[in-house]
C-alpha cells in the first residue's frame, strides 16, 4: 500500500511537470526513493549530505524554473534542510520537500532517528501536509494531495505569484519495500490560471529610476528600458545599467540624477549606497508586484501596483534622464576596458573576467554572497547570460551546491570566496553526480572573509581579535582539497592565467576548481576606494 501511495504521488507530479528529484540515502524514505527511481521521466540526483542536497535542489529549480523534489529520511536528515527551505522561501524558489517519518506510535517512546517533524519548517513553507500512514481508504485523496503541494509550490492558482517550498511529512511503517499496485485513476487538475488587472504607472515625461532586484526577468528589464526608465539592478538582473554603485558615490552625480519617481521591482540590490540615495531622495516610489515580493526594508514604497510595467500601455518617460545615466556608465566602462588590458589579478578584475567568460559562452553564472555578488553588481558590464545568487537570505551556505545544481546536465560557472567554498565543501563529495555536465568553480582566495574588512568591525576591533572573530583565515590548500575529491584543481595568479584556465575548464566535462590568488583583504578595500575616486574624477572630467 505504501509503495502504491508513493508511486501515485510521483505519477501525479510527473503529469504536472516534475522532472528533477534529489534523493538522500535513508531507510524510512525507501518508498519515496524507490517510487521516483522507477520512473524514467525523472532525473534522480543522489547526494549523501542533506544540507548540500537541499541547495543542489534549489539550483536545479533556479535553472529549470520548475518545482524540484527532495527526498530525505527522518530525524536530523529532515532538520538539515532548514537552511535551504529558508533560502527558497525568501527567494521564491519552488521546492517539494519530502521528509519521511516514523508512524505516530513510535514518537515519544525513544525510537531511533525520530524527532517532532510536524510543521518542522514553520511558516517558511507555502503548504504543510502530514496525512499520516497511507491507508487504502484514502487512495482517492492521494492525487489531490500531490496537486495541492505542487500548486502551492508553483503558486499557479494565486493572483500574486509567490512560489516557494512546500513540505510533505510522510509517515511510513515497516516493511518499507513493496511493489506498487494499480494506481488510482488520474483526476482533473485543479490548477486554474486567473486573469489579473495590471495597473499602469502613467509616468509620461518624468525622470524615472527603476530599481530591479532578485526575481526580475530580462524581459521586464527590456520593457522598462523601452519606456525610457533608467534601470539599475542587482547582480542577477540582466540588461541593467552598469556601475551604478560607484556612480552614486559621487554626490554631485547623485544630485544630477535625482529622479521624479522610483519604480521598484523584486528584491533589493546589495549596494548600501543605493539604499542611502533612495532614503535621501524621498520621492514617490511605486512597487510593482509582477516580479514577486517587493523588498522595502526602509518602507519607502508609497504606491503598490499589480503586475509588471507594460510598454504597450505605459507612456514613455524622459529620455534625457536615461541618456544621462547611460553616458555616465559608458565613460566608466571605457576606462575599465583599458584597465582590463593589464594582467593584474584582484577581486574586481576576477569578477569582470568571470562575467566576460559567462557572457562570451552564454554560460549561466552563480555568484556567492559577500564580496563576489557586490563586485559583480558594482563593477562588471551588463550581464547577459542567466545569473543566479542566493539572495533570499544572503547566506554563504550551500552556494557551491547551488552552482552544481545549476550545472548538472548542463553548464555553469560559480564565483565564490574561499570561506564559501570551505563552508560547503561537502558539495564536492558528489560533484555533478550522474547528471554530468560542466561545472567551473572560481574561488577568490583572499584568506578569510573579505566583506568584514569593509565594515566598522575592521576599524573598531584590534587586528588579532578581528582576525580571530571576523577575518577567520583558514590555511587549507584549496587546490589540494578539490583534487582530494577527484576534481580538477589549479591555481592562477594573473588575469592571463585565469583566462587560459577558464577556457580549458569550460571545455571539459566534470567539475573544475580554479583558485585565484588575490591581494590581501585590506588591499582590496584600498583598491575599491581608489577606483571609486577614479570614477569621481571621470565624472568631473566629462562635465
Amino acid at each position: 500500500m505504501q509503495a502504491t501511495y508513493a508511486a501515485t504521488l510521483f505519477d501525479e507530479w510527473i503529469q504536472l511537470g516534475l522532472r528533477d528529484v534529489v534523493v538522500c540515502p535513508g531507510s524510512r524514505s525507501t518508498p519515496l526513493a524507490l517510487a521516483c527511481a522507477s520512473r524514467p521521466e525523472l532525473r534522480v540526483h543522489v547526494r549523501i549530505d542533506e544540507r548540500s542536497a537541499g541547495f543542489f535542489a534549489l539550483g536545479r529549480a533556479l535553472a529549470t524554473h520548475e518545482p524540484v523534489a527532495i527526498v530525505v529520511t527522518s530525524g536530523t536528515a529532515a532538520a538539515e534542510l532548514h537552511a535551504c527551505v529558508a533560502e527558497a522561501s525568501q527567494a521564491f524558489v519552488p521546492l517539494l520537500v519530502l521528509t519521511a517519518d516514523r508512524p505516530p506510535e513510535l514518537h515519544g517512546v525513544g525510537a531511533p532517528q525520530t524527532i517532532d517533524q510536524h510543521e518542522l519548517f514553520g511558516e517558511m513553507v507555502r503548504c504543510f501536509e502530514d496525512p499520516g500512514v497511507a491507508r487504502i481508504g484514502d487512495a482517492n485523496s492521494w492525487r489531490s494531495l500531490a496537486q495541492r503541494l505542487w500548486n502551492s509550490a508553483a503558486q499557479q492558482m494565486m493572483e500574486s505569484s509567490s512560489p516557494g517550498p512546500v513540505h510533505l511529512n510522510a509517515a511510513f511503517v515497516e516493511p518499507l519495500v513493496g511493489e506498487a499496485l494499480e494506481l488510482p485513476a488520474p483526476s482533473a487538475p485543479t490548477s486554474v490560471a486567473l486573469s489579473r488587472i495590471v495597473d499602469a504607472a502613467n509616468l509620461e515625461d518624468l525622470r524615472v529610476l527603476c530599481v530591479a532586484g532578485h526575481g526580475v526577468s530580462a524581459r521586464m528589464v527590456d520593457d522598462c528600458s523601452s519606456l525610457n526608465w533608467a534601470v539599475v539592478g542587482d547582480a542577477t538582473a540582466l540588461g541593467t545599467i552598469s556601475y551604478f554603485d560607484p556612480l552614486l558615490r559621487d554626490t554631485r552625480f547623485a544630485e544630477e540624477v535625482k529622479p521624479d519617481v522610483i519604480v521598484r521591482l523584486g528584491g533589493m540590490p546589495a549596494s548600501r549606497v543605493l539604499q542611502e540615495r533612495l532614503r535621501e531622495w524621498r520621492v514617490r516610489t511605486i512597487g510593482f508586484d509582477g516580479a514577486g515580493f517587493v523588498s522595502d526594508p526602509d518602507r519607502l514604497v508609497t504606491d503598490h501596483l499589480a503586475g509588471a510595467p507594460d510598454p504597450l500601455h505605459e507612456p514613455k518617460a524622459d529620455g534625457e534622464y536615461l541618456r544621462l545615466w547611460s553616458e555616465a556608465a559608458t565613460h566608466v566602462g571605457e576606462w575599465l576596458a583599458k584597465v582590463d588590458e593589464e594582467d593584474t589579478l584582484h577581486e574586481i578584475s576576477l569578477a569582470r573576467c568571470v562575467v566576460e567568460e559567462s557572457t562570451r559562452r552564454d554560460i549561466p553564472l552563480v555568484i556567492g554572497s559577500s564580496m563576489p555578488v557586490r563586485d559583480v553588481e558594482w563593477w562588471t558590464p551588463t550581464r547577459v547570460a542567466p545569473t543566479y545568487s542566493n539572495r533570499g537570505v544572503n547566506g554563504i551556505d550551500g552556494v557551491v551546491s547551488t552552482a552544481l545544481g545549476v550545472a548538472a546536465g548542463s553548464r555553469a560557472i560559480g564565483l565564490v570566496g574561499d570561506l564559501t567554498m570551505l563552508h560547503d565543501v561537502s558539495a564536492l563529495v558528489d560533484g555533478l553526480g550522474d547528471a554530468g555536465g560542466t561545472g567551473v568553480l572560481v574561488v577568490a582566495d583572499n584568506h578569510g572573509g573579505g566583506i568584514f574588512s569593509f565594515l566598522t568591525q575592521r576599524a573598531s576591533v584590534d587586528d588579532a581579535r578581528f582576525e580571530q572573530l571576523f577575518g577567520t583565515p583558514r590555511n587549507h590548500d584549496l587546490v589540494a582539497v578539490a583534487r582530494a575529491f577527484g576534481h580538477e584543481g589549479l591555481r592562477v595568479s594573473t588575469l592571463s592565467q585565469l583566462r587560459v584556465a577558464l577556457d580549458a575548464a569550460c571545455g571539459r566535462s566534470g567539475l573544475s576548481v580554479i583558485v585565484a590568488e588575490v591581494p590581501s583583504r585590506d588591499e582590496n578595500v584600498q583598491l575599491h576606494d581608489l577606483w571609486n575616486e577614479k570614477v569621481k574624477s571621470i565624472l568631473e572630467g566629462v562635465r
